[in-house]
Formats: structure tokens, sequence, C-alpha cells
């Protein structure tokens, strides 16, 4: 089941509220894939490969020397200088869409938990929700009562549906998106105000598309995906029973067409100053005529409200009239769609294939199911995920990692306090506040200090689809509920076996789940140079997406302000103009080039973070020389800790999806982009001109 209406508390809002809520987004994390993720009931996967419980290690100081390829000079390539042999050896899982270290350490993140939420499933845990653990992870794995149910979970929606009579009883049912199985056009989600981070506050946004991106509608290269998206859609009508399913599949993909051109782009969306755009409940009502604002909120359970931030402003009066426009029975079949592939991964063998062989193997080329206890846990991690990771931390998360990593962020911060201080291009009175936005930096590693309350969800045995509903209902109360509260700034937007990491504007903090706590990005055992490339260089992304081109628009107290003089803000975005152009001109397949202003932000994130690793080696070593290990210096081990890290191979159509959907650049790029703008590289790899990735310094771009 997919969620509903999301703020930027979350790290990802799926289904129908991704496109709205990534208008808004608010935190920015250190990989593309921010999703969390015996008593094993007939039919499931009790022979899959087992996974070890244990950390992973690389070589004899941290390092995979066998995956290196040095007959690639690494002026050249410095990815598959060190990386290639690896890059040769490695297949990706039939199972996934990708596969690299990041992967590796979801494997294990998955395979820990899978231990936890069946010994809950098997009543072998006492934790206080391990109940509700075991019997959502046991309806889902009940594959043949599943079965058995088919279509029978969603047909009071599709009845619901079928029995509209008018667009005013249309608008009032997408009201109820937030707490069934509906999609809205329009709609309505809470989160942080950006401009009084100490309350929340109502936004407004767009949804009503279901492939990965605008582009997927209009551009020609993904012609093939929308036509066979279009059959995707006539199957899922047919599946329910839906009259004239061919004809009323060509009229949802127009109807979704024609949102699509009314749709800002992902770069528009991006901008946080133009999606931030506070009107009164009669100014929304009036720039969206034809839509019934007071119908729709009757469903959402809010109460009456007087002020609506509106993200892509411009886009609604155009999605009133699309929506004006557009038959009843047109909508209907579209609403009906929505339900029906919103469910189908909780529903019967039919929907679940079906789904699977669109989503997942026609647009990412996956080419088989996961297993489904792999699904299962991930359901669960969704529906529960601070009570199975209040475990997770009891068994794999080590105190003493926590006050390691509280050391390592603090001689970050050291870093780019030094930094700042010396910039040559940044003038004293913007200097100042900067050093006042990294002095009020909150860092929040491992795990909440305050666990979720899960008491007020129910969960029931033999109820997937319920189930999954229910926890989206939960979510939305959660946020209905706390709209006249102070922020809660204890609260987490990902769980702590989530491998990756975020930073989060509104909040000025940065987090680190536990799960990434672990080679390649840290180990304590390890050689400090290549912890710094790595861990070090998390830390220094997720510090720097407080001031890369959206990031630094927020001060020390998550307030949306312009707090630059126009000097140097005009002086950054010289520089942020010049890293744009050159990720832009990366060209992963034939025509298809990395969008370099779509990720801007996670570029900056990995320059700056890249940059502060490497200072604060030099700061740890405390005047000593660094040791030379099997021949690298201790520079070169920061970058090599560096591009292990980012060690990944993609199937093309997934590569494809992520370059025009994803903020982040492919792996690739993370290293090769990266590293061409650092002296320090080309200081400890002599690169000279006439090597590949050589810039003259000129040309290379510097911010932090």
């Amino acid at each position: 089941m997919k969620k509903a209406w999301f703020g930027a508390a979350a790290a990802v809002a799926l289904s129908m509220s991704a496109y709205a809520a990534q208008a808004h987004e608010e935190h920015a994390c250190i990989d593309d894939a921010c999703t969390v993720q015996s008593l094993l009931p007939q039919g499931s996967d009790a022979g899959a490969a087992e996974v070890s419980l244990e950390s992973p290690r690389y070589g004899q100081w941290g390092f995979d020397l066998s995956g290196m390829d040095t007959s690639v000079k690494p002026g050249d390539d410095f990815y598959k200088y060190a990386n290639g042999k690896w890059d040769e050896v490695t297949t990706i899982p039939s199972d996934r869409t990708r596969y690299g270290n990041f992967d590796k350490l979801a494997e294990l993140s998955e395979a820990r938990t899978r231990a936890i939420i069946e010994g809950a499933a098997a009543g072998k845990t006492t934790d206080a929700d391990s109940v509700k653990v075991g019997a959502a992870y046991k309806a889902f794995m009940d594959e043949a009562r599943i079965n058995a149910l088919d279509v029978a979970p969603i047909a009071g929606e599709l009845k619901q549906v079928r029995e509209i009579k008018t667009k005013a009883d249309f608008t009032a049912l997408m009201g109820k998106s937030a707490t069934t199985g509906f999609s809205s056009i329009l709609g309505l989600y809470v989160s942080t105000d950006a401009k009084n981070p100490t309350r929340y506050a109502v936004y407004a946004g767009p949804g009503g598309l279901s492939l990965p991106d605008r582009d997927y509608y209009l551009d020609a290269k993904f012609a093939d995906k929308k036509a066979a998206y279009e059959l995707y859609v006539a199957k899922m009508l047919t599946s329910v029973g839906w009259e004239n399913a061919t004809e009323s599949a060509k009229a949802v993909v127009a109807f979704e067409t024609r949102l699509a051109e009314a749709s800002w782009t992902r770069v528009e969306r991006r901008n946080r100053d133009k999606t931030y755009n506070p009107k009164t409940w009669a100014e929304l009502q009036a720039m969206t005529p034809g839509y019934d604002w007071n119908r729709f909120l009757v469903g959402t359970e809010l109460p009456k409200i007087n002020r609506v931030v509106v993200t892509t402003d411009t886009a609604f009066p155009k999605f009133a009239k699309i929506y004006a426009e557009t038959p009843l029975e047109t909508l209907k079949a579209w609403q009906t769609f929505k339900v029906v592939d919103g469910a189908a991964p909780l529903l019967s063998k039919r929907f679940v294939d079906a789904s699977f062989a669109f989503r997942n193997k026609t647009l990412a080329g996956q080419p088989e199911q996961k297993p489904r206890w792999k699904r299962g846990v991930a359901q669960v991690n969704d529906m529960l995920g601070e009570s199975v990771g209040k475990v997770y931390v009891a068994e794999y998360f080590p105190p003493d990692s926590k006050a390691k990593m509280v050391d390592l962020v603090g001689n970050l911060r050291t870093a780019l306090k030094a930094r700042i201080e010396n910039l040559d291009w940044m003038g004293p009175e913007t200097k100042e506040r900067a050093l006042d936005k990294l002095a009020k930096f909150t860092v929040k590693i491992g795990y909440p200090d305050k666990w979720r309350d899960y008491s007020k969800l129910e969960i029931r045995e033999g109820d997937a689809y319920g189930n999954s509903l229910r926890a989206n209902a939960f979510e939305w109360r959660h946020d209905v509920e706390r709209l006249n509260q102070p922020v809660d700034k204890t609260e987490w937007g990902m769980t702590p076996q989530t491998v990756n990491a975020y930073y989060n504007s509104v909040n000025n903090e940065i987090v680190f789940p536990a799960a990434i706590l672990q080679a390649p990005f840290f180990h304590p055992d390890a050689d400090p140079a290549v912890n710094y490339g790595g861990i070090g260089g998390v830390i220094g992304h997720e510090i720097g997406h407080g001031f890369d081109d959206q990031g630094r628009k927020s001060d020390g107290d998550g307030v949306l302000r312009d707090w630059w003089t126009a000097e140097d803000a005009a002086k950054f975005e010289v520089q942020k103009t010049k890293l744009g152009k050159q990720y832009s001109a990366f060209e992963p397949f034939p025509g298809v080039h990395v969008n370099g202003d779509l990720t801007m932000g996670e570029n900056i994130g990995d320059m700056g973070g890249l940059s502060f690793g490497l200072d604060a080696y030099h700061a740890s070593l405390k005047g000593q020389p660094a040791p030379v290990l099997d021949g690298f210096t201790g520079d070169q081990r920061v970058y090599l800790g560096w591009a292990q890290v980012w060690r990944q191979k993609s199937r093309d159509d997934a590569l494809k999806q992520q370059i025009a959907s994803d903020p982040h650049s492919p792996a690739y790029y993370r290293v090769n982009g990266t590293i061409r703008n650092q002296p320090g590289w080309y200081k400890a790899y002599d690169v000279q001109p006439g090597d590949k990735l050589y810039i003259a310094p000129e040309d290379r771009v510097k911010i932090w």
C-alpha cells in the first residue's frame, strides 16, 4: 500500500503524493534509496539464501584492494581505478535494479530486521509492540488467504467510486485520500512551516501522476514506457471488471498527460522560495475555480483552515481547469485504477504479478520479484519502523559507535568552520551568519531519544491491506492532532535500520541512522583515512546540504529567509552555474545527460563533504605524518574511501529513471564528478594536463 500525503518530516513520499511532497522537500539524503527497508507460512521463502548478520569488513585496513583496476590511470577514470575489478565481477541480483555497497548494507539490515520481525511473529520477543509487529508480518505472509480474498479487500472502495454521480461528490471522495486508498490531483498535507519552523502548517500540493516523472508523459525517449503504461492501466481496469477498459485507459493516460503538461519540472520544484506561497482559504478556492476545497476538506478530518501554503502555485489553476474539463467517467476510471494500482502489492497473485511486471520490470528492468519475506519485512518497517528499530538498536548498535560518531561530526564541523573563516569570496557579514548557522546545527546519531507510540495503531491478523490503510490513517491523524502544537524536533524522518542519512533544513539538523554506521562507511578498526573518506564524506555531505543552493536559504534557526549579502549570493550563483554545466555534460547513454540543475544540491553536498572529510583527516593527524599503507598515502586513502562507498551497478532502465526523477547523480559521477574539483586529489595522485579528468585550476568549482 502506498502512502497518502506526506510532509517534510518523512524521508520519502509515495504514490500520488510523491509529486506534491517533493515540491516541499525540506531535507536531503545521501542516497536515492530514501526508504526503510522459522515462522513461515506455506509458499513463503524458507529456502532463500541467508545473509550473515555480522557487520562487514573490507581488506586489511578498511579498503578492498582486490576491487581496484590499477591498469586504469587515476587521472583518467578514478571510479574505475578504485572500483574497476569489483565492477567486472559483480552482477546485480535478479530481484534488484541496482547493487553496490549501499545495497549490501541494506541487505544486512533487511536480514537483521527479518530476524527481529519473525521473532516477534513467533512470540519470542517481549517488546511492547511485538504482537503488532508479528501480526502485521503474518498478515502479509499469509499468501493463501490473500489469494483467496482476491479483489475483496478493495471492493468497498471500488463500489464508492462507481456510485459517484457528480464532480462535487468526486472531490469529496478525493478528500479521503489520506485515510483510504483513494487519490487526489490536488491535496493537503501537514508539515513544518518553512518560515516559522517552530509551528506546523497546512500545505497544498499537486498529485495525480502515476509514472515516475512528467517526462515519462512528455519526452519522446520514454514513449515506449508510456505505451506500456496505457496497456497496464487497461489490464488493471479489466482485472476489476471495468467496462470499456481499453478506451478508458486511453482516456486516463490522456488525462494524466494533461496534468503532466501543467506540472512544474523537478528543477522548478526544488526552488524553496517559489514553492512557499501562503494563501487564505478563500484565495486558495479562488485560484482553483470548480475545485470545491470545502467539500474536499470534510474528508480530510482537518479542522477549519484559515491559511494554506501553496507549493506549485501557477499549476493550481491549470489543474482545476483540467479537472473541470475532464468527463466524470474518465475521473472515475482514473480513481479506480489508482485504487487498484496502489493496493496491488497487497492483493492476490494476479495483481502482484501485474504490478511487478510493469512497475519493476518494464520501468526499471528488474528481472524477478523480490522474495515475499523481503516485501513483508519492508511492509512492517514501513508501518512499525521505530518498534522494529528499538530492538535493532539494542542488538546491533554498540554505544561506542555513537560516541565515535560524535567525535567525527565534531571534527567535520571544525573543518567547515575553518573553511568558512578562510573563504576568499565571502564577505564578513555573510561569514558571521554562516558560522552562526553551523554552530546551531543539531546532530542526531543512531536512534531517536523518544520512540514513537503506536498504541493507537490497530493491526489485525489476516488483513494485510487493511493494516496498511490503518497505518496510513494513523500517520495522517498523528499529523492532524499536532497541527496546533509546537514542532516536535525530537522526531526522526528515518528509522534506525535505514542505510541512509539526511539533512532537514527546517530543523537545521543532520541525522545518521544506526544502520549506515558500518563498513564501508565506518569501522572502528579501519584506517582513519578510509573512515574520513567514507563516513566523514557522508557527514560532510549532510552538513554541506545546509549550505547548498537550497539549504543555504534557511538560517541557523531553520527559517526560510535571505541572510546573504547580494554580492556574496551572486558569487555563489557563479560557482553553482559552473558546477551545473559540468554535471550536465555527463552522458551515461547517448542523448541522455545528467541534469546538473536537478542534482545541484547533492553535487554541492558531495563536493563539500569530501573536502571537509580530507581537512578533518589532516586535523586528526595533529601534525604527525600520515602512515603509508600498501604504498598508498593518507590522502590517497581518503579518496579511495570515498570511491569505495560509491561502488554501484544499475540496470539501464533504472538508471534512466534515476536520471529523470532523482536529485542524486549516478554513483559513477559521484566519484569522478566530485574529485575533479578537489585540489587535494590532483596533488595526491599527481593528476596532470592531458589526463581525462583534468580541469584547469581556473575552471574548477570552489564553493565551500
